[in-house]
This record gives structure tokens, C-alpha cells and sequence, in this order.
């Protein structure tokens, strides 16, 4: 981050009033990027107290950040939009080739390979279109691959745009992975980005006359665990997904939650069948059900879900948590992290049993990554 970024305005029950940096392994960082700047909380394994570093890049929208500490790495990535230079990687170059009349719009997802590709990242963007980069980021090519598509033409923007949000990728098999736009719905590659597949058999696209197309669904998040990295779940603009078989197929699995509209999803980085979400109550009214901030579980790939409300507003709460909002770190017990539009952070240092504001008064909050450092993990 740049050095010249000042100190938090916000108000937080858990902050420190001097920034500091993580020095020890299993030290944690969160880090919330807002519609103006980027800020980063800090703390020790424990997760009682906050040391707060921001807003970074004041005045830009951060819509994806990362943490990379692949290859003995400690490197953050954020993605700044400027109202007058538009959005960028920093200390990247990143635009599409000449000729295709594309112009990038906005950076939506930040995602490191896995391990054993340590200098490779992507990006997701507006447009909907994947970047890739081999050297770290210092370069980036778009995957020309599903660039080139016959159903670009055909892709239309949701209400944030013709955004390319998540990136899958197969920690057995560099060739495969799986990526998810709004509003293209998912699409899968086998052979290292030459070829792209739509995959969304059973996913529903309520507002199309054709409610189960090849493709066009609004899909609004995918995750998975990397030990079973073929199960996957989906968060759709209305639908709640499971497949088993890397997108060959889905099945509902909205058991008992109060809507299945929303956005944010986040995997448990132990549990292979434990993840987490949080309901919105309709596309035309997205806040959260009956005005109760409540995030769910599920232990059991969806069987069942259950709500987690330990420290969470139960009434009069009209919050919204968008799609990268949502995030958790990788010590045992986990740490869950999510932000509201209405700028509160909140942490729950016990796998989402309670949770506590550790800022209120940040900028609308738009996306969460957490990390906690010489875990491996990457956020």
C-alpha cells in the first residue's frame, strides 16, 4: 500500500489509535475495501483487538482485494477506480487488446493460483472477461479463450454490471477452472483456458421466460473447499446451489433460510461441508429479512442451515452485504469477517458462534478478504 495513506476516521469499539503491521505468524489481517479507499485491521491470534491502517488510495472505490504471501510473499493487490482514471490493479497494466472495442470498467475479483503456481494471478472485470498474469502481477493478458466466445454477444449486465466476479480454480488440475459472470452464469475450462463451457444445468433464471437456459443466469457467487474441490456452491439472484460434479449439474439446496436471494458466500477454509451466507430479502428490496442481521451456516453441504445471531442487530438492522463482503480467515477456531453498505465490520473470532463491530462509520463497504499470516492462506 502506498506510504503516503493517512489514519482511520472511523469509529471502532476495538481499534488501537497507532496502525500497525503483522509480525508474527498466525497474526491476522482483515482487509475492507469501501466506495472510498481501502482500510486494513490488524491483530494477533487471539482477535480481541484491532489496529486499524487507512483509507488507502482516499476517495477511489476498491471493489477486490488480496493477500498473497505464496512463494514467501507478504504482498497485498487492491483495485482502485478512479472517477476520472478508471479502475486498475496497482503496479499493474491492465487493458484489452486492441481491436476488440473493449474498455475495462471495473476489477471485480483478485485471485491468487493456487500454491503451485506461485506467480500466477487473475482478474475478473467489466466487462465480463479473465485476466491473467505469470510474473506476480507486474503484467496482465486477458485468456483470450472465453474472451472470444460466441456468447459474448448474447451476455447482458445485471444491476453491477457485466462483472466476471469469481475464479475457481482447481488445486489438482491447473487446466481446470470455473469461472462465474453476471449475467452469463458459469462457464467451465478443461484445457487451460483455450475452450469455455457454460455449466449451469438446474440453476434457475427467474427472470427470463425460459427459467433453466443454457445460460444467462445471474449467478452472484461460487466457492469451495480446496480438499473437495469438485463440490461447489453457488449463490444465484434467487437460488441456492450445490454440485458435486464441477458443474455438470446443480441442485437446490435452500433448506429452511428465509430467502434465497443474495450475495455473499464463504467457505469454511477446514470443513469441506460447512459454508456461510447471508440472505437478502428480494431483489427489489435488498436488506436483509424482516430487518434481522443474521448470517447462516450450514455444517452439511445444505441440508440444513442454521442462523448465527450472537451479537448481531434483531431488529431495525435494513443491512446489505454484497458479494465479496464475506470472508473468513484460516486459524482454528475460524475467524468470519463481513461488511454492511452502511459501513459496519464485523468479526467473529469462533466460527460465527458471536460476533462483535470492530469499525462502524466506514464508507460503504464493498468487499472482505481476511488472512491470517504463515497459514498458507490466500485471501
Amino acid at each position: 500500500m502506498p506510504a503516503t495513506a493517512s489514519k482511520s476516521r472511523s469509529h471502532s469499539k476495538a481499534r488501537s489509535k497507532s496502525p500497525a503491521k503483522p509480525k508474527r505468524p498466525g497474526d491476522v489481517v482483515v482487509l475492507a475495501g469501501t466506495m472510498k479507499g481501502a482500510f486494513l485491521f490488524w491483530s494477533d491470534s487471539k482477535r480481541k483487538k484491532w489496529k486499524v491502517d487507512g483509507p488507502h488510495f482516499p476517495g477511489e472505490s476498491v471493489y477486490a482485494v488480496a493477500y498473497d504471501e505464496r512463494g514467501g510473499r507478504q504482498r497485498f493487490l487492491a483495485a482502485p477506480r478512479s472517477m476520472h482514471w478508471g479502475s486498475v490493479i496497482r503496479v499493474s497494466d491492465d487493458r484489452f487488446p486492441e481491436g476488440t472495442g473493449l474498455s475495462l470498467a471495473q476489477i471485480w475479483q483478485i485471485a491468487p493460483a493456487p500454491a503451485s503456481d506461485p506467480d500466477v494471478l487473475y482478474c475478473g472485470v467489466e466487462p465480463a472477461a479473465l485476466f491473467e498474469s505469470r510474473d506476480g502481477g507486474e503484467s496482465w493478458a486477458v485468456v483470450k479463450g472465453l474472451l472470444d466466445h460466441d456468447h459474448r454477444k448474447k451476455w447482458q449486465p445485471g444491476g453491477g454490471g457485466l462483472c466476471l466476479h469469481s475464479v475457481v480454480c482447481d488445486p489438482t488440475d491447473r487446466r481446470r477452472m470455473l469461472v462465474a459472470i453476471s449475467t452469463g452464469g458459469v462457464y467451465r475450462t478443461d484445457d487451460g483456458g483455450k475452450s469455455w463451457r457454460p455449466r449451469n444445468v438446474g440453476v434457475r433464471a427467474e427472470f427470463l421466460p425460459d427459467k433453466y437456459p443454457e445460460f444467462g443466469q445471474c449467478v452472484h457467487k461460487v466457492v469451495h473447499h480446496r480438499s473437495r474441490p469438485e463440490r461447489l456452491f453457488l449463490q444465484n439472484h434467487w437460488g441456492l446451489y450445490r454440485s458435486d460434479d464441477w458443474g455438470d449439474s446443480w441442485q437446490d439446496i435452500a433448506n429452511g433460510v428465509p430467502s434465497d436471494f443474495g450475495f455473499a458466500m464463504q467457505m469454511h477454509p477446514h470443513k469441506q461441508d460447512t459454508v456461510y451466507i447471508v440472505p437478502i430479502q428480494s431483489d427489489q428490496f435488498r436488506c436483509v429479512p424482516e430487518a434481522k442481521l443474521r448470517v447462516y451456516r450450514t455444517g452439511d453441504g445444505g441440508k440444513s442451515w442454521k442462523p448465527l445471531t450472537k451479537g448481531l442487530p434483531q431488529h431495525d438492522a435494513y443491512e446489505t452485504i454484497l458479494r465479496d463482503a464475506l470472508t473468513a480467515d484460516a486459524i482454528e477456531p475460524t475467524g468470519v469477517y463481513f461488511g454492511t453498505r452502511s459501513g459496519k465490520l464485523y468479526a467473529s473470532a469462533n466460527d460465527g458462534n458471536s460476533w462483535e463491530a470492530i469499525a462502524e462509520g466506514l464508507p460503504p463497504i464493498v468487499c472482505v478478504k481476511a488472512a491470517a499470516l504463515g497459514s498458507g492462506a490466500r485471501a
